[in-house]
């Protein structure tokens, strides 16, 4: 095998291993001739609805079968699939619609589709006529595999669309991925990361499992249960998992388990450390990067024990610079704004609909990341520029306080924001999330007094019972902010 379509490379997989599981959801799994086959009697429903090569097909589903057949579908018809969540509201598909153009949403039934009544629309569990054949269709390779959402909680979405063509590399090395082995997604698919780490894995002929939603003790079940050996996660999960009594985490065998992958979401030091303490410094690992595929860095276990706090180094075929507000690049060690560049040059990795990269000149553009680089190359990140709190004169970056919150014993997760104020600009409100409502105020600050300087610490505490964050680590920190506001 060497480089196949995206709508070949499950009859690839076919002729090698038909009867495997490729994907498995709760209690239902599909084969990979199956899969072939239910993917192929799809693409040909989707095609008497007017899918074409290069079209957008709107994937609004939940994790299930039916969102790696809605894809492969799309495909096979050298369209390109564009997941978004199920439970998006009107309001944002709808604008997601305008920008994307897309020509047939998945997911959603035609009461639901908003004014675009002109678009075919099909409702969940949608079955195509059984008498469409599921034979192979005509190969074809997409100009896009993929095109995926961004800024759809603070303004018009914008859309990244992957420059990758609906083609894969079956022999290439990528993210530590084996062929014909198994990977666990406890994140919802319509993310990059899940997404990504998911589809990769079933072009190598592996196992996909996946959930419904994350629940920390069937994570760790379904490692036990399918021998997982890579599993992807993100910070918000990993610290689920930690929080769980000793007799619940350390009762499964985890023996398996040869990667985990975090990202998405800065982690804090002291639960990195505890998982390096817990499964080993060579099974975790780390990548930083955006859905655009300017520039990204990894870093192993034993490589962070030796750049504590870092997310690697930049990768082959980028390069990365950390720059003033004056767009100058700044010596070793200083913080400021990350810019990366692919070494193909800018626009060789994907393109935007509906928004402009903010970019410097030679091509260098930036992600809204604040870090800085060490003698060794090693990069550090501090927070979000769009995030950073100026209080008094001062810069204070939320991540930095939500992780001295979180190493509080009995915090699920917290989310900082700051909330306008008279004399000081802004001042730093923190919502923490306490599931069994035995943290005050006066404890949690005196927590934090030993971690944070004076002018970091929250002048304000709010205390809830529900995650903040969903199961991509993601938060919506200025729906927050209005609805404090």
């Amino acid at each position: 095998m060497a480089i196949v379509s995206l709508s070949r490379i499950l009859k690839t997989w076919c002729d090698v291993q038909a009867d495997s599981t490729a994907v498995a959801h709760e209690e239902s799994s599909i084969s990979f001739a199956d899969l072939e086959a239910s993917s192929n009697r799809l693409a040909r429903a989707y095609q008497s609805l007017g899918v074409k090569a290069d079209d957008f097909v709107l994937v609004g589903l939940s994790n299930g079968i039916e969102f790696f057949e809605a894809c492969f579908a799309a495909w096979k018809l050298g369209a390109t699939p564009l997941p978004v969540s199920a439970k998006l509201p009107i309001y944002e598909r709808q604008a997601i619609i305008e920008v994307g153009k897309p020509v047939l949403l998945v997911g959603f039934g035609s009461a639901e589709s908003g004014v675009q009544q002109s678009i075919p629309s099909l409702s969940p569990g949608y079955q195509p006529d059984r008498a469409l054949s599921d034979a192979e269709l005509p190969e074809i390779t997409s100009a896009s595999y993929k095109v995926m959402t961004s800024g759809g909680s603070t303004g018009r979405p914008k859309l990244i669309v992957s420059a990758r063509p609906g083609h894969v590399d079956t022999e290439a090395e990528l993210l530590n991925l084996k062929a014909q082995s198994s990977i666990l997604i406890p994140g919802p698919l319509y993310h990059n990361g899940p997404f990504l780490w998911a589809m990769e894995s079933l072009f190598k002929g592996s196992l996909v499992v996946i959930t419904t939603r994350f629940d920390a003790e069937q994570t760790l079940g379904l490692i036990e249960n399918h021998k997982i050996d890579t599993v992807y996660m993100v910070p918000t999960m990993m610290q689920r998992i930690w929080n769980l009594p000793d007799q619940e985490r350390l009762k499964y065998d985890l023996s398996s388990l040869s990667t985990l992958w975090h990202l998405a979401a800065p982690c804090p030091t002291w639960l990195k450390e505890a998982y390096i303490g817990w499964l080993g410094a060579s099974c975790i690992w780390e990548l930083y990067g955006g859905t655009e595929g300017q520039g990204t860095t990894i870093i192993s276990g034993e490589e962070w024990l030796s750049h504590v706090g870092s997310v690697g180094k930049p990768v082959a075929g980028c390069t990365m610079k950390v720059v003033d507000e004056d767009g100058q690049t700044v010596p070793v060690g200083e913080t400021g704004e990350v810019f990366m560049r692919p070494d193909l040059g800018q626009g060789t990795t994907y393109r935007y609909i509906g928004a402009e990269a903010k970019s410097l000149e030679g091509g260098w553009e930036s992600l809204g990341d604040i870090g800085r680089m060490d003698e060794d190359g090693y990069l550090y990140l501090s927070d979000r520029l769009a995030d950073m709190i100026l209080s008094g004169a001062a810069n204070i970056y939320p991540a930095e306080v939500e992780a001295a919150i979180d190493a509080m014993e009995g915090v699920r997760s917290s989310v900082v924001i700051g909330l306008p104020h008279s004399d000081l600009g802004n001042t730093v409100h923190a919502i923490v999330d306490v599931p069994d409502n035995d943290i005050n105020e006066e404890d949690l600050l005196a927590h934090l007094a030993e971690r944070l300087v004076r002018y970091k610490l929250p002048r304000t505490i709010e205390f809830v019972n529900e995650p903040l964050r969903d199961d991509a680590g993601k938060v919506r920190r200025n729906q927050l902010k209005e609805a404090r506001l």
